[in-house]
């Protein structure tokens, strides 16, 4: 029952976040919890592909989700690869 309500609260302190990205035209998805209390993101939009998004994820959304929920380690990008309409 903890982990769902750590989850929650993760969700939650996302969602309070969320504008902050949106208002540059980028998004996040949330992907899960490890076992080690990483929060895994996707970021998505103009996130995904910025140069800065690094410094989003730790020193905007990881600090944030922090003084949210202490028990959170650290955030980490999943590298979910979009090849959109790419050509091969």
């Amino acid at each position: 029952m903890a982990e769902q309500n750590l989850e929650d609260t993760i969700k939650e302190a996302l969602e309070m976040f969320r504008p902050q990205l949106q208002a540059d035209g980028g998004d996040m998805e949330y992907v899960g919890i490890d076992e080690q209390n990483r929060v895994h993101l996707n970021l998505t939009g103009a996130c995904g592909s910025c140069p800065m998004a690094t410094m989003t994820l730790k020193m905007g959304i990881e600090r944030y989700l922090k003084d949210a929920c202490p028990e959170i380690t650290e955030v980490v990008q999943d590298n979910a690869v979009d090849y959109g309409d790419m050509e091969f």
